[in-house]
């Protein structure tokens, strides 16, 4: 067999949105800046309205670009999974709607997984400068496991050989934003526990960064809300793969606590008012 290049790879990006524009061409323009050109993207687009077809039709993007339009329907796990069913690619990626890369970003992450033979590669949030947000990640790289899964990767920033893609079923439709339960994080760590279950290798590697903006849990109602589901879907993630209570205390303990300090602080704001 002869081992294909990195240039002849196709690398399928899914991204599934609702309710945004803005965003959405701000990771359109990072994409179509990217070093490397082999890829794909697809739009799982959950609008009931035509709001994205003036950034779909009126500009051309230097990229292969596919929508498949899906009203009525909702949830991030759901629309990724009917996009990474279309996909080409033997590689697959889900960015966010409202995140951003680094022109190096998909040409690193190609050259990560020839190097170390991953069948996912994860990486972290970050800011432009390059420091870690929205989250707690380790700072060197290192296999994935079940010890360091929490600390080792967020959905949009995960590169999955479609193989093992295929082997793990995709996506819960249970959890994440959108799905029809209070379960609303923490399927990046689902679904690399499965693929770890099922002897595939991952990799977590630092130098791996996509951008987005940073999010402050305590800032107001509806981050305080996000903050409960996030809890929520960290709890059911842990006990669902056998995690005991001190891993579950440990887990969901800072998105409880932040949501407290938010409540007690509305509280004493209104009772000052």
């Amino acid at each position: 067999m002869i081992a294909l290049t990195n240039r002849e790879i196709l690398v399928s990006l899914v991204v599934s949105t609702l309710g945004r524009t803005a965003s959405l061409e701000v990771l359109f323009e990072s994409l179509a800046g990217q070093d490397y050109k082999n890829f794909e993207l697809i739009v799982v687009d959950q609008n009931d309205d035509d709001r994205l077809q003036p950034l779909l039709k009126t500009k051309i993007w230097p990229f292969t670009l596919l929508r498949i339009h899906t009203p009525g329907q909702r949830g991030l796990s759901r629309g990724r999974n009917v996009g990474w069913k279309q996909a080409e690619g033997s590689i697959v990626a889900f960015p966010d709607d409202d995140c951003w890369y680094p022109h190096w970003f998909i040409s690193r992450a190609l050259a990560k997984i020839a190097e170390t033979g991953a069948d996912i590669l994860a990486g972290r949030a970050a800011d432009e400068s390059g420091r870690s947000i929205n989250g707690r990640f380790e700072n060197k790289a290192q296999w994935i496991d079940r010890a360091n899964v929490w600390t080792t990767g967020i959905e949009w920033v995960i590169f999955f050989k479609r193989s093992a893609l295929f082997a793990v079923g995709g996506y819960d439709t249970d959890i994440a934003s959108g799905a029809p339960t209070p379960w609303g994080s923490s399927q990046a760590q689902h679904i690399m526990l499965h693929a770890i279950a099922g002897g595939f290798k991952c990799f977590y590697d630092p130098s791996l960064y996509g951008h987005h903006v940073e999010l402050h849990l305590q800032s107001d109602a509806v981050m305080c809300r996000k903050g409960g589901r996030y809890a929520r879907g960290c709890g059911y993630v842990l006990r669902i793969h056998g995690y005991g209570l001190g891993s579950l205390a440990k887990s969901v303990s800072r998105p409880i606590i932040v949501t407290l300090v938010y409540l007690l602080g509305a509280t004493s704001d209104a009772l000052a008012s």
